[in-house]
């Protein structure tokens, strides 16, 4: 049986928290295998229409309005007013979830699962029998950095950089509990890391296309929501120096779509995937992303060294405000409205090689290296607190020989936060 049992509480609002969920439970079984047990939970989704239905109104903004998203947040807000102390909406399940599993560690990762989710965990199993933690992922403080985060009576709450752990500091959150721990994705994706001839024979062997070109990633979130039809023409008056990777997420009409234009305009060079579970392998093999402000692609981007192009059409939602301010303010990121704005960025970077190298040296100056690991262990280390347990983790890689070349030197040691550049 397993000795520890913690409780992830998430949301499908993008993909972005899921994502940070299922890289939690994987680096558990990784490190620490049957002895801790993590069950994620859908809690909004699953807690009550009222939240589902808000669950599903979000998702549908995103892909067809996101400016009314300006609306949406400031509505979203209200909840850290009605669960300042209590769970308002789907107590019932949650109450249901906590007696049945009973778990040492409720870890939330999303905004709306914090304010009264911990204080009524503590009242059903006992304060000194549960311990509460939180994962934001934004990347800076202000407008669009959700109050429903700030539960100052969580008992570590970890920021994505300086910048965000600052402001939630300053929103209340106890500064002796705030911590800084990067990018907290799944395990592979620390391990598959191309070198300069893995990332030459993936793009001939694995999307067939040309090492020698400039190479754009079309991105999207799950959902699908996208603009590659509008970005397409600016890449295709550069097809001799060009090409493309695209994703088009569940959309399968776009995917559809897609192929068909690839099959009428055999001059561009372009790899075309629905949903993908390699995004991390693709953005090592593009010179560049095309991406909305999603924060967990947008740090993938940083960690795998792929300077990012804001998608803004439609306009910037609250959240993805604070992601492309990171980067205009550390990098001087671009964002692009309309298809002229990302002709004039694609027209400049061909023109003049020199301007897009100085694109990438900036981006980079706001990347750190971190050890996966210790954010996984200090979150483990809180449920032994109440479980009385003092497990042992395995060593990662478990076995460096059978890792891919470029994973075998350890991790760094440290503080992930301490050489991030806020």
């Amino acid at each position: 049986m397993p000795k520890l049992r913690i409780l992830v509480l998430t949301s499908s609002t993008g993909g972005g928290h899921d994502a940070r969920a299922e890289a939690f439970a994987e680096w558990c079984f990784q490190l620490y295998r049957h002895d801790v047990d993590v069950r994620i939970e859908q809690m909004l989704e699953k807690s009550s229409v009222v939240n589902r239905t808000g669950v599903n109104l979000y998702n549908r903004i995103q892909r067809a309005a996101p400016w009314l998203h300006k609306v949406f947040y400031a509505l979203v807000e209200l909840l850290s007013y009605l669960n300042t102390r209590r769970v308002t909406f789907g107590a019932g399940y949650y109450l249901e979830v906590l007696r049945d599993y009973q778990p040492h560690l409720v870890f939330s990762v999303h905004d709306c699962l914090n304010r009264g989710y911990f204080q009524l965990a503590r009242k059903t199993l006992g304060a000194e029998k549960v311990r509460c933690a939180t994962y934001c992922g934004e990347f800076s403080g202000g407008w669009g950095y959700s109050r429903n985060w700030i539960e100052p009576t969580a008992d570590l709450y970890v920021s994505r950089t300086p910048t965000a752990r600052d402001y939630a500091v300053k929103c209340g959150i106890p500064a002796e509990k705030a911590s800084v721990r990067g990018y907290l994705m799944l395990p592979r994706q620390h391990l598959e890391v191309l070198g300069p001839a893995e990332r030459r024979a993936f793009l001939v062997k694995q999307l067939g296309l040309d090492p020698e070109k400039f190479t754009v990633f079309l991105a999207t979130g799950g959902n699908g929501a996208n603009n590659h039809f509008a970005l397409l023409p600016a890449l295709l008056a550069h097809a001799g120096r060009i090409q493309a990777i695209i994703i088009c997420g569940k959309n399968k009409e776009t995917y559809n779509e897609l192929v068909h234009w690839r099959a009428t305009h055999p001059e561009f060079a372009c790899h075309i995937e629905g949903y993908s579970d390699s995004v991390h392998l693709l953005m090592q093999a593009s010179d560049a992303i095309v991406t909305r402000g999603g924060t967990t692609t947008c740090a993938k981007a940083l960690h795998f060294r792929c300077p990012i192009i804001f998608n803004a059409f439609g306009g910037i939602m609250p959240q993805e405000e604070l992601t492309w301010k990171f980067f205009r303010n550390g990098a001087a990121s671009e964002k692009i409205e309309d298809a002229a704005d990302f002709a004039r960025i694609i027209g400049t970077w061909m023109a003049n090689p020199t301007a897009h190298a100085g694109v990438r040296e900036n981006f980079l100056k706001l990347r750190y290296e971190e050890d996966p690991t210790v954010l996984i262990d200090e979150l483990v280390a809180l449920g032994n607190e109440a479980a009385h347990e003092k497990l042992q983790r395995r060593a990662f890689p478990p076995d460096k020989a059978d890792a891919p070349r470029s994973s075998r030197t350890p991790f760094p040691k440290g503080d992930a936060g301490a050489s991030a550049r806020p």
